[in-house]
């Protein structure tokens, strides 16, 4: 039986996260007893949708879902950009017991067409920019009209699903997501999500930052990542607090600052590329007297070099919190604390939240503190494994634990500091060397803005280490002052043997370092 959802609260005894038992029941707290308060800030004009008003659209999508022939634990896609309808598409669909599989817009047809044949899903939501693309399944265009006054109504105009075979036959109505890993190296692995899951994901991450519906974000990250979904909607509406979408739906450096105070935005979250981007254009966009009440501000999703971190807290006035996570577990597994709970590490990417994490060995031995080795990670928020993927879940899922593949090392305080990702060391004649940390040392020096590390093939040791460095605007510094600055700070063998100054990196759409296009781009 569910349980009723309630609001996050602070109270004599200290915080309490929101009560959920999963997507469906995630508004439900805030419609009952706060339903005029603002859930959304929408459009260009910056609109405001309520609680009530939220709730209402989701209720009327379940409805028009549950008169096509769908059956609870069916999977469809939606593919919508960080707008009104993919909220509403998604607890909509959420109620009327669907699994939901977000899709990156930006995808070409033929990606969207292959993800959606091997999950199986049985049609798929579309948001306003993403109608007219050509899809193996039903697409049913949905879309949002929010008046000045708040008030909202939905066209949707669903058909007859087909019965489709796929991954989803795996699914149960016990599951509320399925979200796809980042693909870059080869096929993207689904991931599929019980309600369960996102409601231990949703308060560990409340708890973590103490969101309340005093609270108010920015979306920056997209929603079909578990980013976005998870940090900055998802846990924000279990906690009562204010969203606001940018324009279009993405995120724009040109209006961030606009959009935070509109607002009033007490945090944000975002990945390492975007606060170098804000860090960048501080001098020229600072947010001046009428900065918003900012709380703090989290990065995730890449490793964040000290510097950036250093840099945007003195800009911004505010600690600058790393977190980690995964798809697999349902986005956060670790951060750093809030001012005045804990002790801030720069370098460090916290401690558990909700979860267990230790570092073992190559034979699967727990390591000891301060010893590098594989980042495990059990609780309530792993997933239970991959869809159609026997082989890639038993290497992967190990009696409960989740093997991330990320190298790191607990310290005694049981904070956890990331060294690289094992798939990306480099071989240079036995030494083994993290791209990670030679570029947390490049993006150091004076005048350089970010760095890419790669393996160079070579004859003699097998690899040698290259860089692509971005200067900053108006900075003159080159390769011959980069490589003094790295002979200063690394190992003889972890400076880089050749550094290419270039104009921009490579990111993927989730925002991470796209390390498969700078191979391709600077390694021949």
């Amino acid at each position: 039986m569910a349980v009723a959802a309630a609001a996050s609260v602070r109270d004599a005894d200290g915080y309490r996260p929101p009560t959920v038992t999963g997507l469906a029941d995630l508004l439900d707290a805030h419609v009952r007893t706060r339903p005029y308060a603002q859930a959304l800030v929408v459009t260009g004009e910056r609109v405001h949708l309520s609680y009530r008003g939220l709730g209402a659209l989701a209720d009327d999508v379940a409805a028009r879902l549950r008169g096509t022939g769908l059956r609870r634990g069916d999977a469809v896609g939606l593919i919508c950009a960080n707008t009104a309808e993919f909220v509403v598409a998604l607890l909509g669909a959420a109620r009327a017991g669907l699994v939901v599989a977000p899709l990156d817009p930006a995808l070409p047809a033929s990606q969207l067409s292959e993800r959606l044949a091997a999950l199986g899903a049985r049609a798929v939501l579309v948001g306003p920019e993403a109608t007219g693309v050509a899809l193996p399944v039903p697409a049913w265009p949905l879309r949002v009209d929010v008046s000045r006054a708040g008030t909202a109504t939905i066209a949707l105009d669903p058909g007859a699903a087909p019965h489709v075979r796929g991954a989803a036959e795996e699914l149960s109505d016990q599951d509320a997501l399925v979200l796809f890993t980042a693909g870059t190296t080869g096929r993207a692995k689904m991931v599929p999500l019980t309600h369960s899951n996102v409601a231990a994901s949703v308060q560990n991450t409340c708890g973590a930052y103490e969101l309340g519906p005093d609270d108010a974000t920015v979306a920056v990250m997209p929603f079909f990542h578990g980013h976005g979904l998870f940090a900055a909607l998802l846990a924000t509406l279990a906690s009562g607090g204010r969203v606001l979408l940018p324009e279009r739906g993405r995120f724009s450096a040109g209006t961030f600052w606009d959009d935070m105070r509109a607002v009033s935005a007490t945090w944000f979250t975002a990945v390492p590329a975007i606060h170098e981007i804000l860090l960048d254009r501080s001098e020229r966009e600072d947010p001046g007297p009428q900065a918003p009440p900012l709380k703090f501000v989290r990065s995730c999703s890449a490793p964040l070099n000290t510097a950036t971190q250093r840099a945007l807290e003195r800009t911004l006035g505010v600690p600058l919190l790393s977190a980690y996570g995964m798809t697999e577990s349902s986005h956060q597994a670790t951060s750093e604390p809030l001012p005045g709970r804990g002790a801030l590490k720069h370098g460090s990417v916290g401690r558990p939240t909700g979860v267990e994490v230790r570092v073992v060995d190559r034979n699967g031995r727990v390591c000891p503190v301060g010893v590098e080795g594989e980042v495990w990670v059990q609780g309530p928020t792993v997933a239970r494994g991959y869809l159609a993927d026997r082989e890639g879940t038993a290497y992967t899922f190990v009696d409960g634990w989740l093997r991330t593949g990320d190298l790191g090392a607990l310290d005694g305080d049981g904070q956890l500091s990331l060294t690289g990702r094992i798939k990306n060391l480099i071989n240079r004649g036995g030494e083994k060397i993290s791209p990670e940390y030679v570029e947390d040392i490049l993006a150091g020096c004076p005048g350089v803005a970010e760095a890419a590390v790669f393996a160079v093939p070579d004859t003699v040791y097998g690899q040698r280490v290259g860089a692509a460095v971005v200067v900053r605007e108006g900075e003159s510094v080159g390769p011959a002052q980069i490589l003094r600055y790295c002979r200063d700070r690394l190992a003889a063998f972890e400076v880089p043997d050749r550094i290419e100054l270039v104009a921009t990196l490579p990111y993927t759409a989730k925002g991470g370092l796209d390390r498969r296009a700078v191979q391709a781009l600077y390694a021949p």
